[in-house]
Parts: structure tokens; sequence; C-alpha cells
């Protein structure tokens, strides 16, 4: 593209388009209408200008043209308990059901690999004792040991607050850094494979398996949960990196990196949910089998959430993605 002439091509439709959105007045059918015309011509020229000739005063001019005309057009978008209510009741579900296919295998081989880990720590001793020294490891083990002790060592509702934000950031890392061909989110999969496997493996060499169990699953259900549904995201915004399929590498990045910041809202207040289990129900009074059975319940609410809420949402056309006057213009693309 020669931008001088593509330039003194189309100046005067964009001067013309400033007149218009600088006009105190109303406008009239004819100028509305011509307007409208002139915002998407406006849209398709920086598209053209960004993919083909990257000139950064015109890109600046045409961005605030776009931005400016848009907000004419379509009005001005203010958040509302009304977009929030249906960010949750159709947006957020749809979104886990339609990448299901990303974080139900991610879960099942975290799981199947934290089991192997497990086994491999319960059965050899040699691999326990690179982990600590055996007086650390009964100490880690025993009753009122630093595994029980870990859940009751600090009040409850900053114990809950300070899960919530480890929580919350691994499930960031894996959100945010997906783009990096997934490989960080491979990363926070491992050390939660590895923890979780070492604490299973030196319980269990212990005989003291159904303690753990009974320490880990009323939060740890929904926990994990929620951090496979941020690694499959991740993963997805990876693989989209490699293979952006039909559409455009940088539309798709744009979509999925919008479905990636929907999921991190999304999860916040399941990963709230969780924490309070493991601050005010794990470390509780209550018998072993009425944690679980607390724990249970909040892992079937959350299916329930996906495969009920979210199946019919996204059967009804949601995709958990922002409305389509709220996303950036794009010129049409040639399959």
């Amino acid at each position: 593209m020669d931008l001088d002439v593509f330039v003194s091509a189309h100046r005067a439709e964009w001067d013309r388009l400033d007149e218009l959105l600088r006009r105190k007045r109303n406008l009239t059918g004819a100028e509305a209408d011509e307007l409208v015309t002139l915002y998407q011509r406006a849209a398709t020229h920086l598209s053209q200008v960004q993919s083909s000739a990257p000139d950064p005063a015109v890109t600046d001019r045409l961005t605030q043209l776009v931005a400016r005309a848009r907000s004419t057009v379509t009005g001005a978008h203010n958040a509302s308990w009304r977009s929030l209510a249906r960010f949750f009741t159709a947006g957020f579900p749809a979104a886990l059901y339609r990448s299901r296919n990303w974080w139900l295998p991610t879960a099942l081989i975290s799981t199947v690999l934290a089991a192997l880990v497990a086994y491999w720590v319960a059965t050899h001793p040699e691999v326990r004792a690179t982990i600590g020294a055996p007086e650390e490891l009964r100490e880690m083990t025993r009753p009122g040991g630093q595994y029980e002790a870990y859940y009751s060592s600090h009040p409850a509702t900053s114990f809950a607050a300070q899960v919530w934000t480890n929580n919350a950031q691994a499930a960031a890392i894996c959100l945010v850094f997906g783009a990096f061909l997934g490989v960080p989110v491979l990363w926070v999969l491992f050390q939660n494979v590895l923890n979780l496997g070492v604490g299973l493996g030196l319980m269990q060499s212990a005989g003291r398996l159904d303690t753990f169990l009974g320490l880990l699953l009323p939060h740890g259900l929904l926990e994990l949960t929620a951090v496979f549904v941020a690694a499959g995201t991740g993963l997805r915004l990876g693989w989209t990196v490699i293979d952006p399929g039909p559409r455009s590498r940088r539309t798709a990045l744009a979509q999925e990196g919008r479905s990636a910041l929907g999921m991190a809202l999304g999860l916040a207040p399941v990963l709230l949910v969780s924490g309070v289990i493991e601050a005010f129900v794990t470390p509780s009074g209550l018998p072993t089998w009425g944690r679980i059975i607390i724990g249970v319940l909040a892992e079937l609410a959350f299916l329930g959430y996906v495969y009920g809420v979210g199946r019919r949402a996204a059967r009804l056309g949601e995709t958990g993605d922002i409305a389509v006057s709220d996303r950036s213009s794009e010129a049409p693309t040639a399959a």
C-alpha cells in the first residue's frame, strides 16, 4: 500500500466524519446515515492501515475517529447490575461449557499424574529420603503435624483471604500468560500436581491417607476445578497462537483473550467459596463425612451450573464474549 496515496484518497471522508462528530446540534436523518457510513469506512481503513502500512500518526487519528464514532453510533455503554447479572447467568456459564473440552482433559490428566506421583512417593523410601529427613517427614505427617496444623494455624478470616489470594494468583498466571504458548500454564499445573502427589504419598506412607483426604476434599474439589478451568483456558489461548483456525491470528487472540479475562472475573467468586470452605469447614469440628459432603455439594453445584445453565446459554447462542458493539472493528477477511 502507498500510504500517501491512500491518505490523499480518503482524507476528505475522515475530515467529514470528524466534522459530523463535532456537531453541537442534532444530526438530520441524512447526516446520521452519512455518519454511520463514514464510520464503517473509517473502521475498514483503520484495519487496512494497521495490517499493511502501520504509520503511527495515521493509525492514531483513525483510532480516535473510530472510537468517537462508535460511541456516537452505539451510545455510551455503562456497566450495570443488569450487565453483571447477565454475565453470571449467561456469559460466564456459557464460556465454561464451551471450553469444557480443554479443562476437563486438563483435570483428568492432572489427577492421574498426581496419583502416580503419590504412588511413587508412598512405595519408594529412597524418594521420600530426597524430600526430607525422617524426623522432618514424621513432623509433617504425625497427628497435629504440619499438614493438619496448616488449616488451623491462622484466624479463619485472614486464612480465607490468604487462600483466595494465592489461588487467584495461580489462576491469573494461567489466564494472563497462556499466550506464551501455554508454557507458564504447564508450570503451574506441574507445581500443583507435584505438591498434591507428594502430600498424598507422604500421608499414605504414614498410614494417614484418610486423614489427609478428609482435609483436602472439602475445599480441594472446587478449588482444583477452578484451577483446572483457568489452566484449560490458558492452554486454549496458547494453542490459538499456534493455530488460530479460520480467523486471523489477531482476531483469534483478541477473542480468546477476552474469554480469558471473563474467566478471571467469573472464577473469582468460585475461588472465594473454596477459600471460605478451606478456612471455616476444613478445620472445623464437623465429622469427616460431614466436611466431605459439603465439598461434594459445592462441586456438584458448580458442575450443575456449567452443564445446566451453561449448556442452555450456549445453545441459545451465548459465547461468553463481550457484545458485538463493544468489540474492535474488524475488516472482512476472505476464507
